[in-house]
């Protein structure tokens, strides 16, 4: 996350010369997919609590 917030904010800082723009806009594009697959698998292993009957049962996460 550090990665990709530097590269931002480099981008932003308009200083980088298009060629160096273009290598770091793949690379942030790269983390925040890296990014956004931990995030999903770390969804799936999310387990609800429920109360059922008086008694807290867990069940796998459902989107």
């Amino acid at each position: 996350m550090g990665n990709l917030e530097t590269i931002v904010k480099d981008l932003e800082s308009g200083k980088t010369d298009l060629e160096s723009a273009i290598t770091a806009y793949e690379k942030g594009m790269e983390l925040k997919n890296f990014c956004e697959a931990k995030l999903r698998d770390a969804q799936m292993k999310v387990e609800k609590i429920t109360l059922a009957g008086g008694k807290a049962k867990t069940e796998d996460f459902k989107e």
